[in-house]
């Protein structure tokens, strides 16, 4: 079956609906949400991308990333997506929202109305081999210098959500 992805306007209204990928290959305005966890030692946990996804594959990036579904809340779809791709589930809060767009690789562009959430967790998660090949927690000033010395080994939309995140959630 197809996923979709809700299309919207800057305000994040919603235009409509259309297959995923095609608004990927459209560069179209559509929701998105992207979640970050910290534990009590204010180290974040980031998860290194399947090698088979179909973009941005073995790439490091935030706990999880995704689309809501139509009539689904972005808090609900943070926690879906969260226990689908590491096997848990936690209290989110939603930080911010803004737009951006980045060039990926496979000739895919996002261009999303992203809604970023925080949320806290102590312990192993219990990732899916299908969406995840490595995972770790790791301090923010250590991440930041990774992220300085090797951009290439990270997501374009985690690169652009990293600074963001860090101010708004005051981490």
């Amino acid at each position: 079956m197809a996923e979709h992805v809700i299309l919207v306007d800057e305000h994040d209204k919603e235009l409509g609906l259309m297959e995923k990928l095609e608004a990927h290959r459209k560069g179209l305005l559509h929701r998105a949400f992207s979640v970050f966890i910290l534990n009590a030692k204010g180290e974040m946990m980031i998860h290194r991308r399947a090698l088979e996804k179909y973009h941005s594959g073995g790439l490091w990036t935030n706990a999880c990333c995704s689309h809501p579904r139509q009539g689904e809340s972005i808090l609900e779809a943070g926690n879906r997506r969260l226990m689908e791709e590491m096997g848990f589930t936690t209290p989110l809060t939603k930080v911010l929202e803004f737009t951006y767009k980045a060039e990926l690789d496979s000739g895919l562009t996002e261009h999303e109305y992203d809604h970023v959430m925080i949320g806290h967790f102590e312990g192993e998660p219990n990732p899916n081999p299908d969406e995840v090949c490595d995972w770790k927690w790791i301090e923010v000033p250590a991440l930041r210098a990774d992220i300085e010395a090797h951009p290439g080994n990270y997501t374009e939309w985690f690169k652009i959500i990293f600074d963001r995140f860090l101010q708004e959630a005051n981490v």
